[in-house]
């Protein structure tokens, strides 16, 4: 049965009296006022005044009274609106009368939630602390409302016009900065002290400038900001704190996932004459894949980009990848751990990113022979290492054996944030179209659809957990080896003035690439499997041995690698990797 109470107040006061009627004085010599409340006589008036309500709820612990209240009603028939659905609420399980904020609900659920990966633990908490507790923080669970979230979201593209201008102002100040050197620099000695102080200002200038935020936060990021919280809220709502999960109701800039774009030849020449990426995700053609391998062949990561670019792992996959897990005999890696990195630069090993991260690669019989010579390198390397720092109080200490298969000379394994770096500078210096080192998994994915495998086997090598994710990614890939099929409607059609066939080069490249493909396809160690091979590496490795379940390098393979990886290693610039 309702039990519940409404009655009508208002602000207006009246002076405080003493026994003797003389009103009350404050230390201001001041008259002290209460509220009529309940007792002003223009509470009989319609306008006057406001409806409250008050509940009466069983019992809490402890036989703690129950009685939640709440004013601001315009009519009777509101307040008795408002206390009946609060009524329902508390018999539904909802906890009426929590006090609990958003700040403090969001600390105590991002401390229970244990079962999240370290990298994800550290992104929610930076959400929480940096985005929600600023714009939600006070106010309590059972205030909040999607309209406190979305004015949350609306201050954040009010912040990327103010991070937009920011980005035009430095940008104005590095060109001001450079007209200010050059002018400097070119003045005959001795130079002006004007041009000097000139150059100084620009420079302080365009140093306050870059200290002013210019980062965007896409709609990427607000999806992940909205995500966590709707994660939060959702388990708001299965404890009966919330009725609903407001994050749901939010209205965000429509966001759609970036899909892997071919530098094509006229790509190319726009990216040569603009410097201008068309799009945040880009794959090279196999030729210039094969241009990338023939440069990199000496430089001491060499082996674990081909890893990369033949068998789709992740940079964190790569790196961590241990010598336990890798099967010498049978030619096959199991990729069961990883190493991860935040923007702290910490680095930790943790489990794949899905449990369909956690699959068996098979090894193409190139690949097998680099790691084959690199652990013979790796061994080398040890044994130098040890020779050379054998004194206790030497600053570079003994040997790591970490039990990595990618490892620097002292053992220790590479941080994937420094492989990246090394692939963005070597990219830079081969002057090809620039790609991101995880965009080698991209790659693979074109260079397998390429040699004919189905998506099924495409994305059982990338690790994805759908086949809906592979297919949407890569279904336009490549889209020069669906000429035939664009041609076919055309070649039924009889007609009297059709257009001719192109030919010379005027003619789709569909047969040059189907060479080419097929010249970069040999047969694997796997019977009956076709496996993509740079072209230039029969001049450096043997072919595998042809028995089914055994992979042998040829002996020359080792000794080649070694004296590729030591006439590498002499750069300062490929040591820095």
């Amino acid at each position: 049965m309702f039990e519940g109470s409404t009655y009508k107040r208002c602000k207006c006061t009246e002076p405080k009296l003493d026994d003797n009627g003389q009103p009350i004085l404050d230390a201001h010599n001041k008259p002290r006022t209460r509220e009529l409340g309940s007792s002003c006589p223009l509470l009989k008036k319609r306008d006057h005044g406001t409806w409250y309500y008050y509940v009466k709820l069983p019992d809490g612990p402890g036989g703690k009274r129950r009685r939640p209240c709440k004013g601001g009603f315009l009519t009777q028939t509101q307040a008795k609106e408002e206390a009946q659905k609060l009524w329902d609420e508390a018999h539904g399980g909802i906890d009426v009368d929590t006090k609990e904020t958003v700040a403090q609900y969001l600390d105590r659920w991002h401390d229970k939630r244990v079962d999240l990966k370290r990298r994800t633990r550290t992104d929610y908490r930076d959400y929480i602390d940096r985005i929600f507790k600023p714009a939600l923080g006070h106010l309590t669970m059972r205030e909040l409302r999607n309209r406190h979230i979305q004015e949350m979201f609306q201050q954040i593209w009010a912040f990327n016009e103010v991070k937009k201008a920011n980005r035009e102002a430095a940008q104005l100040a590095a060109i001001a900065y450079e007209t200010a050197h050059h002018a400097w620099k070119q003045a005959p000695s001795p130079r002006p002290i004007e041009l000097r102080q000139a150059r100084q200002q620009a420079q302080q200038a365009l140093k306050a400038a870059r200290t002013k935020p210019r980062q965007h936060t896409g709609p990427g990021s607000q999806k992940k900001y909205r995500d966590c919280l709707a994660a939060a809220l959702g388990d708001a709502v299965t404890e009966k704190l919330i009725t609903q999960n407001w994050a749901k109701l939010v209205v965000l800039p429509k966001y759609q996932r970036p899909e892997p774009l071919v530098w094509t030849d006229e790509r190319v020449a726009r990216w040569r004459e603009t410097g201008e990426k068309p799009g945040p995700v880009m794959v090279w053609t196999p030729e210039q894949t094969g241009k990338f391998l023939d440069a990199a062949v000496e430089h001491p990561l060499y082996t674990l980009w081909h890893l990369m670019v033949y068998r789709a792992l992740r940079r964190g996959e790569a790196v961590g990848l241990p010598w336990a897990e890798l099967d010498m005999i049978k030619g096959i890696a199991h990729v069961t751990e990883q190493l991860v990195t935040d923007s702290s630069h910490a680095c930790w090993e943790d489990t794949p990113k899905s449990r369909s991260g956690r699959r068996t690669v098979t090894l193409d019989h190139a690949t097998f022979s680099l790691l084959t010579a690199w652990r013979d390198v790796q061994k080398m390397q040890r044994t130098e290492w040890e020779n050379k720092h054998q004194n206790a109080a030497d600053k570079y200490g003994p040997y790591t054996n970490s039990g990595y298969v990618f490892t620097q000379p002292d053992g220790r394994p590479h941080h994937p944030k420094h492989v990246s770096q090394a692939f963005d500078r070597f990219i830079k210096r081969t002057g090809l179209p620039p790609i991101r080192l995880h965009d080698l998994r991209h790659c693979a994915a074109s260079l397998s659809l390429a040699a004919g495998l189905s998506m099924k086997a495409i994305q059982a090598l990338l690790g994805h957990s759908s086949y809906q994710l592979t297919a949407d990614t890569y279904t336009s890939l490549l889209p020069q080896f669906e000429q035939a099929e664009a041609n076919a409607p055309v070649d039924l059609v009889p007609r009297r003035h059709g257009a001719d066939e192109p030919t010379g080069q005027q003619a789709p490249a569909v047969d040059e690439i189907a060479r080419d493909t097929a010249t970069t396809c040999t047969p694997g160690p796997s019977a009956g499997k076709a496996v993509p091979v740079n072209r230039t590496e029969d001049a450096m490795l043997a072919r595998a041995d042809d028995e089914p379940r055994r992979i042998e390098p040829t002996p020359t393979a080792p000794e080649r690698h070694l004296t590729l990886l030591s006439s590498g290693s002499r750069d300062p610039a490929l040591n820095a990797a």
